[in-house]
């Protein structure tokens, strides 16, 4: 079982069946698809191949939302600096004369002497002026402006809504489809995330909010707190805020997610060189496990997986460089003001596990859980032990496949509210699964008797084998 996670972003190079079985064998542990490249006919191809040939791993698909990118183009321009590049807002272009862009009002919020940056900053652009719809920029180096990339511009308040016409219906596709999580761009406060929440309407598909610009910098802890992961994007990020910022972002809201039990996805150019070439950077494999020691629960490959020549060789290796770190990683200890701060009950449990796991030989912990809150609790410890997330739900047993140390099971047993007949039933059918066997000592968390706010009210500890012997699991 996988500590740290892979999420490999599925596109032409992966999208067969052969090579979703094959990124799965060398290390993926979540698919992501981009709602901003191909249609809703092609991916809702790719997730029915994936639910044929990996049931239980989670789809995430990133929508589109607020963010900028340039529509696909019949003719991508080139340009010297000093020269003049064109956007509009005017769909009827090719790219030929003026580049349209997928943001209508953005000739009304941009104005002379404003600075636009494209393909994750690593093109600039001053605004000369603007007329109607369309925008004069002038090149402030030598590049190639491509289909669908990123807009950005900084400093500049933009007047899109949180919730957009497209993105309620991209929200619509993933439910209709099943999707685990959606990732939503640029968020920037927690009534974003609620207001998406709000059009999803039911439990799954579960919320990735990505933080990618100094608004969800500013309010992380809120975000944190409503949604049900974090993705750190560092292209944008770096573009919005600064690039000498990044890596400290990053700990910072690594630091924040764990506060409040949310797993953390470090995504953008960790293996970037491998999309053409054989082999990464030594910066590369040092970015990546320094994610893994921050306390991130995923790392992601985007277009390494989804147009890269070399995915088998990159999936393999950012497998073997976090399973190292994982290795090497020890349990986060918390100080004791933190520790003082805890006072509710899924802490106080959090803790007490925590304290089983260093002072008894526990080689599981059992979670058993409809919502998989148990887990999500226990793994944000990180403990050294792997943590099954017994689940009746198989929505649950796909999303939970994305926390750190945590695999998700799926068994088929009534919960009950009355009894807690359940707990022996579900550990039986982890036995016959040889999820757990004879020799293991496990801790289980469950909650018994469920009220409002009642939850991880449960702890047991066992050697499988007594259990075995005690219920008449065997012979």
């Amino acid at each position: 079982m996988n500590k740290t996670k892979i999420v490999c972003t599925i596109g032409p190079a992966t999208s067969s069946e052969e090579a979703l079985r094959e990124l799965h064998a060398v290390g993926m542990d979540m698919a992501r698809l981009n709602g901003s490249h191909a249609d809703l006919d092609w991916h809702r191809g790719v997730i029915a191949r994936l639910r044929k040939v990996l049931p239980t791993t989670p789809i995430l698909m990133d929508i589109p939302g607020r963010k900028i990118r340039t529509v696909q183009l019949k003719h991508e321009p080139s340009f010297r600096e000093g020269e003049t590049i064109i956007l509009t807002t005017d769909q009827s272009h090719d790219g030929s004369e003026k580049v349209p862009v997928n943001y209508a009002n953005l000739h009304r919020d941009l104005a002379a002497g404003n600075t636009v940056l494209a393909d994750d900053g690593t093109l600039k652009f001053t605004v000369e002026k603007v007329e109607g719809q369309d925008i004069h920029l002038r090149a402030e180096g030598d590049g190639t402006l491509r289909s669908r990339k990123g807009i950005n511009v900084p400093f500049v308040n933009l007047q899109t809504a949180p919730v957009t016409d497209r993105d309620r219906s991209m929200l619509a596709f993933c439910v209709e489809n099943g999707v685990d999580y959606v990732g939503i761009s640029f968020v920037e406060s927690g009534a974003h995330v609620e207001e998406i929440k709000k059009v999803i309407g039911g439990a799954s598909p579960r919320v990735v909010a990505k933080v990618e610009n100094r608004g969800g910098l500013a309010h992380v802890d809120e975000i944190a707190r409503v949604s049900d992961a974090l993705m750190i994007d560092r292209g944008d990020l770096s573009v919005e805020t600064s690039i000498e910022d990044v890596v400290l972002n990053q700990k910072r809201v690594i630091e924040v997610a764990r506060s409040h039990a949310k797993p953390v996805i470090v995504a953008t150019e960790m293996l970037h060189t491998m999309i053409e070439q054989r082999f990464p950077t030594k910066a590369e494999v040092s970015d990546i496990t320094n994610a893994v020691l921050d306390g991130c629960a995923a790392t992601m490959l985007s277009g390494e997986t989804a147009v890269g020549s070399y995915w088998r060789e990159c999936v393999a290796l950012m497998r073997s460089v976090v399973d190292k770190a994982d290795a090497f990683q020890h349990p986060v200890a918390e100080t004791a003001a933190k520790l003082e701060q805890r006072s509710q009950l899924p802490d106080a449990v959090e803790d007490a596990v925590a304290l089983l796991c260093r002072q008894l030989p526990i080689s599981k912990i059992v979670t058993i859980s409809v919502s998989g809150f148990a887990a999500e609790r226990i793994s944000s410890r990180r403990p050294r032990q792997e943590i099954i997330c017994a689940s009746n739900d198989p929505r649950t047993v796909r999303a939970t496949n994305l926390l750190h140390g945590t695999r998700g099971v799926f068994v088929d047993i009534p919960f009950s509210k009355t009894t807690t007949d359940h707990i022996p039933a579900c550990l039986k059918a982890l036995f016959d699964q040889k999820e757990i066997l004879p020799e293991d000592l496990i801790i289980v968390i469950a909650v018994g008797y469920p009220k409002s706010g009642n939850r991880m009210n449960l702890i047991q500890t066992h050697v499988v084998s007594d259990l075995a012997d005690t219920l008449g699991w065997v012979g």
